[in-house]
């Protein structure tokens, strides 16, 4: 019989076949999975705050009585139900977008509730009577959780409520219950701790049980905002367990991928020459000089595993092309994957201006049919010998003839263990493909090596000549009728415009709720402006064809969540308005600022946060502010983490990591190198039981 923690999560009481189907979407497939399924925050819902102290981030718990309900009507036709609570101390608007008979109904006036949710300042009009928040309307929430209350006295929540990462259908509800089942299960002898010994007792780690116990479960008087910042000990006792398991991975796939063979690709001086001449403009320095290192790995027997990190507009997507160029001429094949299909059609149409376009081919999840199979059969016959590609290039019917070079694009946007799936099917006769990894993400050389273990690391520090920095201004929301007037100057002289919506929510449908709302607003206020919309919930298709246009000229304003944040790219767009900028990590505002000051424009890029702004967060954007370069931004993101400020989001991208944040945790990073060493010397059996445990069901991609 399977050990306890590797038991099905059938086992568990109210899971069925449906339940566990819906569960594997978050990786959970057994017992050991629930107990590694750990929160992302934390809320204190064990007080109730009174209406009158509330200020705009906050989550919080309160209760209050229905004034009066109304279902208010705004751009093309959407209502929205605003609900007017109050309590003794003051008043609040609760906004549901969708809402039914029966809901409205329940929020009539009369009925008391017991409300849970992030306040927010109030848009224009969403009040009558008294206001709150800078003259902007009442402080809202939008979609609380909420209660109604039948009786006087309802007890609240006696520990700390732990918010996990869910999926459609696998709500926070289900997770409490089933992770509750198996804490009360776990004991010593059923959870082997493979951390050895003398590791925990160096760090003065508490055992395992406990720190899962602690995490999941934090007690009532725990300080929620260290909980937040990941600072207890169990939370770093669990961490650095994480941070070892990834490195153990990386370690054992690199030292596998170097004992393979691969096809040397040799590049001569006249046939690089000619790819140059192909080129309408000047390589640079920083270019050439990695292209020279790309040639002397590629020139060799072993596969290369080289990560090229790049400011935005740096120029990577020229430097892949330099290593194609080789493949090629050695009757090769190339995968281009890039992790949207906005940016992989992009790549496709650059690497047909400088490949014969009968050489090159796009595969999305859009071939259907036919039309795929006929793609499928020309890349398995190596007549085309380019393919771009996004995630469908992952599919188990792509099959490769002599896949020699595997280019992976914002590699931060897949994880490592996908694209060790890809280089698999280039391994026939035993010979892997090289592999070149291209970032944008401006991280610091110690964060990059720990990150990519399993790579070489080159850089291109320089920007193509002609460039102009683009100028960027911080205002407070309380100056967007400014801000609008800006961009319907900028629009009616021709320009383009983005502005970006970057609520940071968990449900990606409330971010494009508030983009379509924010859309609609500036459609109704910018008469002679040609608005478009793209978010993440649309068709590809259609996002595609939205973008299309905007490229086109066709659309003057384009509105968007973060999904152009990589690929959009419009010379003639010169302004970006970021909202709610202090919401995000510098590492995204800057990858966001990278869509203006393509072309020869000077260019800007407005950051509106809302008042009041931290210390902290005044200089996060003052950096933004005086500086254009990626790295020294990420260097300052750095320097100014710390308690009190939560940067950029917990998954970096860069691992597929459930507890641990490569940027916040750098101070282990050389403990746990010497850690991982010391397991695979002293612990070897410990190995792979650790690689499982933390990374599930991608851990088969480490024999690969």
């Amino acid at each position: 019989m399977e050990s306890f923690e590797y038991q099905s999560v059938q086992v568990l009481k109210g899971v069925g076949p449906s339940v566990a189907e819906k569960l594997t979407r978050l990786e959970i497939y057994n017992i050991q999975d629930v107990l590694f399924h750990l929160p992302l925050r934390y809320e204190d819902r064990t007080k109730i705050s009174p209406i009158g102290s509330l200020q705009a981030g906050q989550h919080v718990l309160i209760e209050g009585v229905v004034d009066h309900s109304e279902v208010k009507f705004g751009g093309r036709g959407r209502r929205s139900l605003l609900c007017h609570l109050s309590d003794n101390t003051g008043a609040v608007i609760l906004r549901f977008f969708y809402f039914n008979k029966a809901q409205q109904s329940n929020l009539s006036s009369g009925a008391k509730l017991r409300c849970f949710g992030e306040v927010r300042n109030g848009g224009r009009g969403s009040s009558r009577g008294s206001s709150q928040g800078g003259g902007l309307g009442r402080f809202e929430m939008i979609h609380p959780e909420y209660q109604v209350l039948q009786q006087k006295d309802v007890a609240v929540e006696q520990s700390l409520t732990p918010i996990y990462p869910k999926t459609e259908g696998v709500h926070q509800t289900l997770l409490k219950k089933i992770s509750d089942q198996v804490l009360q299960a776990i004991d010593q002898g059923q959870l082997i701790d493979w951390l050895p010994a003398t590791v925990i007792e160096k760090y003065q780690f508490p055992d395992l049980v406990k720190a899962l116990s602690e995490v999941h479960r934090p007690p009532k008087n725990t300080n929620v905002f260290e909980l937040n910042q990941c600072n207890s000990k169990a939370q770093q006792r669990l961490l650095f367990e994480e941070l070892v398991a990834h490195q153990l991975s990386l370690l054992q796939v690199r030292e596998k991928i170097k004992k393979t063979k691969s096809i040397k690709l040799p590049v001569t001086q006249p046939a690089y020459v000619a790819f140059k001449k192909k080129l309408s403009f000047e390589l640079t320095r920083a270019q050439e000089k990695v292209i020279a290192e790309i040639y002397a790995d590629i020139n060799k027997a072993q596969p290369m595993l080289r990560l090229v990190q790049g400011d935005v507009g740096s120029g990577k997507t020229v430097v892949a092309a330099a290593a194609t160029m080789a493949a090629i001429a050695a009757g090769q094949q190339v995968a281009i994957m890039a992790p949207t299909e906005i940016l992989a059609e992009q790549h496709f149409a650059s690497y047909k201006q400088w490949f014969d376009e009968d050489t090159c081919l796009l595969l999305t999840g859009r071939d259907k049919g036919k039309v795929r199979q006929q793609k499928l059969q020309q890349i398995l016959s190596s007549e085309r010998k380019i393919i771009v590609g996004t995630h469908a290039l992952f599919q188990n019917d792509v099959e490769f003839n002599h896949l020699a070079l595997l280019v992976v694009d914002e590699q931060h946007r897949f994880g490592v263990h996908q694209r060790l799936a890809l280089r698999e099917k280039g391994n026939k006769n035993n010979a892997a493909p090289h592999q070149l990894i291209m970032t944008a993400t401006p991280i610091p050389r110690s964060l990059a090596m720990t990150a990519y273990a399993d790579l070489d690391y080159s850089v291109i520090d320089e920007l193509p000549a002609g460039r102009k920095p683009v100028t960027t201004v911080v205002v407070s929301t309380a100056r967007r009728d400014e801000v609008i007037q800006r961009v319907e100057k900028a629009c009616l002289t021709g320009e383009q415009a983005y502005w970006v919506c970057t609520l940071v929510e968990e449900s990606e449908f409330l971010q494009c709720q508030a983009a379509e709302v924010t859309a609609e607003q500036l459609t109704t206020e910018l008469k002679g402006v040609r608005v478009g919309l793209v978010h993440g919930r649309m068709k590809a298709e259609e996002k595609q064809n939205i973008i299309q246009q905007f490229k086109n000229s066709e659309i003057d304003l384009l509105v968007a969540t973060t999904v152009i944040e990589v690929g959009v790219d419009v010379p003639n767009a010169s302004l970006m308005v970021i909202e709610n900028a202090e919401r995000l990590g510098l590492a995204q505002l800057h990858q966001l600022r990278g869509r203006v000051g393509r072309g020869g424009k000077q260019s800007a890029c407005v950051l509106m946060y809302q008042a009041p702004l931290s210390e902290t967060g005044k200089q996060r954007l003052a950096i933004l502010r005086a500086t254009n370069d990626g790295f020294k931004v990420a260097e300052k993101d750095l320097e100014l983490r710390g308690p009190g400020e939560v940067l950029g989001t917990r998954q970096t991208g860069l691992m597929q990591l459930r507890i641990a944040d490569i940027v916040r945790d750098e101070r282990w990073f050389s403990e746990v190198k010497k850690t991982s060493l010391y397991i695979i010397e002293h612990h070897p059996k410990a190995v792979q039981p650790l690689v499982r445990r933390w990374l599930g069901k991608a851990e088969r991609f480490a024999n690969v």
